[in-house]
This record gives structure tokens, C-alpha cells and sequence, in this order.
């Protein structure tokens, strides 16, 4: 699990940088002032939760917890729909406003997830 979280935090840490210099570079004469901020919040929380996946690995490396799997699939889960879904709205138009509020419930499930776990937190070993 840590491996695997390490590797989607990565990845979302990657394309959350090449996504907000798109945004600042490419998409600042084809986007509105306002569908830019939608997509840089969208940049904005991807980078969030690919710090905290990264913590969630490196907690399962301390901890053993199935809450902090269960966070970490949260947050990547979170990224896509909430991210993924501001991305899609700004650059597509779909009509995606269930998707975002759900993404943001997997973030907020993820972070009481990870509490619950520093809670019943039990040492490897």
C-alpha cells in the first residue's frame, strides 16, 4: 500500500504542476476570470491531496490501520471527481455539478478516515 500511495501521490503531484502551468500559460486568453479560478481550485486540491496521500503512505510505513487505506483510496478517489470534474466543467462546459460536491465528500471522508486512524493509531511491529 505505502508503494502504491507513493506512486499516485507522484503522479498526482506531477500533473497538478503541469496542469497550473497549463493554466497560467495556456489557458489565460481562452478562459473567462472566473473559469480560470474554477480550474486552478481544481490545481489547488490536487496538489493538497497528493501531500497528504504522501503522508498517508508514509503513516502506513509507522501504523497498521485499513482506515488509512481507506483514506488514501479517499483522497485519489476525491481528486478525480472534484479535480476531474472542474477540469471537464472549464474546458468542456459539461454539465458536471453533481460530481464536484461527491469528490469533495470523498475528501472530507478521507481526512475523518485518517483522524480515525491517528486515533486507534497501532505501531507496526
Amino acid at each position: 500500500m505505502p508503494r502504491l500511495f507513493v506512486l499516485l501521490a507522484a503522479l498526482l503531484g506531477l500533473t497538478g504542476v503541469a496542469l497550473g502551468a497549463f493554466a497560467a500559460h495556456g489557458l489565460r486568453a481562452r478562459l473567462s476570470a472566473e473559469y480560470l479560478a474554477v480550474f486552478q481550485t481544481g490545481v489547488l486540491y490536487q496538489l493538497i491531496h497528493a501531500l497528504a496521500l504522501l503522508g498517508v503512505a508514509a503513516l502506513a510505513l509507522h501504523w497498521r490501520s485499513r482506515l488509512l487505506g481507506a483514506a488514501g483510496a479517499l483522497f485519489v478517489l476525491g481528486t478525480l471527481l472534484f479535480s476531474g470534474s472542474l477540469y471537464l466543467l472549464t474546458l468542456s462546459s459539461l454539465p458536471l455539478g453533481l460530481v464536484t460536491p461527491l469528490g469533495g465528500l470523498c475528501f472530507m471522508l478521507g481526512w475523518s478516515c485518517l483522524a480515525l486512524a491517528a486515533w486507534r493509531a497501532v505501531p507496526r511491529g
